[in-house]
């Protein structure tokens, strides 16, 4: 048999055949040319060469129909195999774990397939996937391509490029041999097999190394807790545990790997709670002791998690740790039993924030200033399940956006000019498990909100200079005196973040829709700032009833620490009320002149513009046209709903509802909300 001394290798794709060329200069010498072609760019003259490998069967069937090799020429068809070099990160795969094998056709799809189970492979489940399937691909997370990734499922979450297959041992063999060369490339060859081999060997080594030293260090770290911590499956038998776990229930051996956790409690109670599907905390006596039994499991785990906590340390620690948030500040000073007033408004603003303090829900608090918006935040907080975390108000119009983000989110060592060498952990991460309440919400820039809005949504933050993520377990009160949608019209505002602000809220009414507050509030601060022998003429209610409070309780307050200042003996008179400079906005005794666009919802107020644009069109307003107009609007309104806002916009004074020719019509109270 004559030697072959010419060599040309036929792939269908560049990316195969640079790889196979690459491989064969590990054995084949420059001295020889190796030619080599490639389907996808076309042949464009015959192949003469004394030995042609073709890359694979499919390349075989495209070459018939071409007629580019020369009769005379010898050929072998590849067979093909997976790298070894790429095979460890796939073998750490879990078992059982669904995976799609994509590759150009259906062909080359199985045979990779097959490549991995002639390895043997089979501790993953593995799917074909190529263009233009019959089928919709299998709905999986991971998927494993011969350098295709361009042809992956957009649905995938992991790609594993294990780059084209190569020639396995035999085609080597074969063309080493044909060649002539075969006797002086065997050391080569076995050797670069060995090396893979080794290679492969000690990457797997090196893995089951740090899985030791990771069990290792896990096991430390679970012995060194203070509590008592078990693992264990959904049939009761234990995987993991702590040696506390093991003292608790008076065993000797610390590792009760396998055991069945049934032959470890023997309280029937405590046993039922453990095997239950319910995950939360429970207390339960174990060797005359209360313990806190807490119980999670991960999504789609069949491993529970049990902490076993002494009461009298959790109550230790809890009031150790609030100590410490009071020593920084971040502690809720006000309940609800603090805010002031039993008037209907009042208390069904209490009633409504009440409920909303037993949910977990972000919160917008929207009012003038000097309602007490921090008052409902700080009650929210001592009413709620984190009553016992950290609770940290800040207010945005006292801080420049760039002091807000690096507070707020905190930053990495060098991360700006000024930075503390060491970095510093951010409010949120601070506050985490409590409560943050943002004051002047609307005062923030865009590019903060922007940061805002990722923490309400996915929970977690990115320090200034760092590619880090940090979960943060925070909720968020909101508050603003400001008109967020007109914000948000003019640009200053994001919509999303307005409406993942609003998922709970609170209209705080102005003092002047609730005055029947007024002696009650009046009677609370001389009590808090002066003493009870203090009394206030009648005729000094009647006067301050007149006043319209723009500055709200705030204002009140001041007041009446000006006028306990200046009163001569244990009376409050008239002569003691400051003079009307001393007052913001209008004072007036007709009620009738009070602003009332605070509060009106944002359904009225679009109303109310709607009917006194169409009257300026001379068109006769009712119900139905109403409606029509509101259709293509923020705020689309059947007829019924329409007579419902109307009624309430009667009932303030602002309209006329007329019959017939007249229809509805603005009062002279409702144009001065407009006007102003």
């Amino acid at each position: 048999m004559a030697v072959i001394t010419s060599l040309s290798l036929v792939a269908g794709t560049e990316q195969t055949r640079q790889t196979l060329v690459k491989q064969l200069r590990e054995y084949i010498s420059e001295e020889i040319p190796i030619k080599s072609f490639v389907i996808d760019k076309g042949i464009d003259q015959i192949i003469s060469d004394d030995l042609v490998v073709l890359s694979s069967n499919i390349v075989a069937k495209e070459l018939k129909n071409k007629d580019v090799l020369d009769s005379n020429c010898e050929i072998i068809n590849a067979g093909r195999t997976i790298n070894y070099d790429v095979i460890d990160e796939i073998m750490f795969l879990e078992t059982g774990t669904d995976v799609l094998f994509v590759n150009d056709v259906k062909e080359t799809a199985l045979n990779g397939i097959k490549a991995f189970q002639d390895l043997q492979i089979d501790h993953i489940n593995l799917y074909p996937c190529y263009p233009d399937m019959e089928e919709d691909p299998q709905m999986v997370e991971v998927a494993i391509t011969p350098g295709e990734v361009n042809k992956v499922p957009d649905f995938i979450k992991e790609v594993y490029n294990i780059g084209p297959r190569i020639m396995d041992q035999t085609t080597i063999l074969k063309i080493l041999n044909r060649m002539g060369i075969l006797e002086i490339k065997a050391g080569k060859f076995s050797h670069s097999y060995l090396h893979k081999i080794i290679n492969i060997a000690k990457k797997f080594a090196q893995s089951a190394k740090d899985v030791s030293n990771l069990n290792e260090h896990l096991s430390t770290v679970i012995n060194s807790l203070n509590d008592a911590l078990v693992v264990y499956d959904n049939k009761g038998y234990i995987s993991v545990n702590n040696k506390n776990f093991a003292e608790l229930f008076n065993h000797s051996s610390t590792s009760l790997h396998g055991k069945y956790i049934k032959n470890i409690v023997y309280s029937r109670k405590l046993l039922g709670f453990l095997m239950s599907e319910k995950m939360k905390k429970e207390v339960y006596q174990i060797a005359n002791k209360n313990y806190i039994v807490s119980k999670f499991s991960l999504p789609d785990s069949r491993f529970h998690t049990a902490v076993f906590k002494s009461e009298k340390e959790t109550i230790d620690d809890s009031k150790r740790i609030n100590q410490e948030f009071i020593n920084k500040g971040f502690y809720a000073k006000y309940n609800f039993a603090d805010i002031i007033g039993e008037s209907e408004k009042n208390k069904e603003i209490k009633e409504v924030a009440k409920k909303l303090a037993k949910t977990d829900l972000t919160i917008l608090i929207e009012g003038e200033s000097g309602t007490g918006k921090e008052l409902f935040a700080n009650a929210i907080h001592n009413s709620s399940n984190r009553k016992n975390g950290p609770f940290l108000a800040i207010n945005f119009s006292a801080l420049p956006d760039k002091l807000i983000e690096s507070e707020l989110f905190g930053y990495e060592s060098g991360a700006f000019t000024g930075a503390k060498k060491e970095g510093k952990k951010g409010l949120f991460e601070e506050v985490d498990g409590g409560t943050i309440f943002l004051d002047e919400i609307g005062d923030i820039s865009i590019e903060v909100q922007a940061r805002l809005l990722r923490v309400l949504q996915e929970k977690e933050l990115m320090r200034i200079g760092s590619n880090r993520i940090n979960r943060v377990d925070v909720r968020v009160i909101a508050a603003t005196n400001k008109n967020l949608w007109n914000l948000i019209e003019e640009g200053k505002f994001r919509k999303d973040l307005y409406y993942r602000l609003k998922i709970g809220y609170l209209k705080i009414p102005p003092l002047r829709e609730r005055k029947e507050d007024l002696r009650e509030l009046i009677e609370y601060f001389i009590k808090v700032e002066s003493t009870p022998s203090i009394k206030m003429e009648d005729a000094v209610y009647d006067e301050l009833l007149k006043y319209n409070w723009y500055g709200n309780v705030r204002e009140l307050k001041n007041t009446l620490s000006y006028m306990l200042a200046v009163k001569e003996g244990t009376t409050i008179r008239l002569s003691d009320i400051p003079n009307r400079d001393f007052f913001k906005g209008e004072i007036t005794a007709n009620l009738d002149m009070i602003e009332p666009s605070l509060s009106l919802s944002e359904e009225e107020q679009f109303l109310l513009g709607l009917i006194d644009k169409l009257k300026k069109e001379n068109n006769l307003v009712g119900r139905r046209l109403l409606a029509d107009k509101s259709q293509n609007t923020s705020f689309p309104l059947t007829k019924y709903q329409v007579r419902n806002r109307l009624d309430k916009l009667k009932d303030k004074s602002l309209i006329e509802k007329g019959k017939g020719k007249k229809g509805t019509n603005l009062t002279a109270l409702g144009r001065k909300y407009l006007n102003q």
